[in-house]
């Protein structure tokens, strides 16, 4: 089973008033860490959609075997980022079996949920799986889709993501558990909580 894996890491991190894919954790950048993560799955190509901070960013990613492709458009929303993350995992691998959909600012992810989200899709029947936030909370990304969600993935505009995507298929969404799901590093607020200061 062959899985695309595109990271989104395009944003201006306007809130947290710096470029939230270079912060540090566990002694690597967010775009490293969770770059070296996708590369440990050895499913399919991994594209990296960059956009502001770009020479930044890609710079933390040389020498790693991954496809790296800009979206000037990137202020204009996810959609604009999951669309060209598409365009660059097909550059490279047209017969893909599903699309692994990835952040860079949650960064309680690991290779063990990666895993999981893989092996239940490819043990189930469900063409969506997605992580489920604590007991009660939302479903989101990290997140894999069939190829038959394809279409539906870049027909989304403006800011709606590949959440919009499996709230609208819930019926055909499995879940993995994902505690510290709602953890992001949005704001300089989220920074001092996370980090403790």
């Amino acid at each position: 089973m062959t899985i695309g894996t595109i990271i989104l890491a395009a944003g201006s991190s306007s809130r947290l008033g710096q470029p939230k894919q270079l912060l540090v954790h566990q002694g690597k950048t967010l775009v490293r860490r969770i770059t070296d993560m996708a590369l440990a799955l050895r499913k399919g190509p991994v594209t990296v959609v960059l956009g502001a901070n770009r020479h930044a960013v890609a710079e933390e990613l040389e020498g790693l075997p991954v496809t790296l492709i800009d979206n000037p458009r990137h202020e204009e929303g996810l959609s604009s980022s999951l669309k060209m993350g598409l365009v660059g995992l097909f550059m490279t691998e047209t017969k893909l079996d599903a699309v692994m959909v990835l952040l860079t600012d949650q960064p309680h992810v690991s290779l063990g949920l990666l895993l999981n989200l893989v092996e239940t899709f490819q043990e189930g029947e469900k063409g969506i799986v997605a992580c489920r936030y604590g007991a009660e909370g939302p479903l989101g990304v990290p997140a894999l889709f069939a190829t038959n969600y394809i279409d539906e993935l870049l027909s989304l505009t403006g800011d709606k993501g590949a959440r919009w995507i499996i709230v609208k298929h819930r019926a055909d969404c499995a879940e993995v558990p994902f505690e510290a799901g709602l953890i992001d590093l949005d704001s300089p607020q989220d920074l001092e909580r996370f980090y403790g200061k």
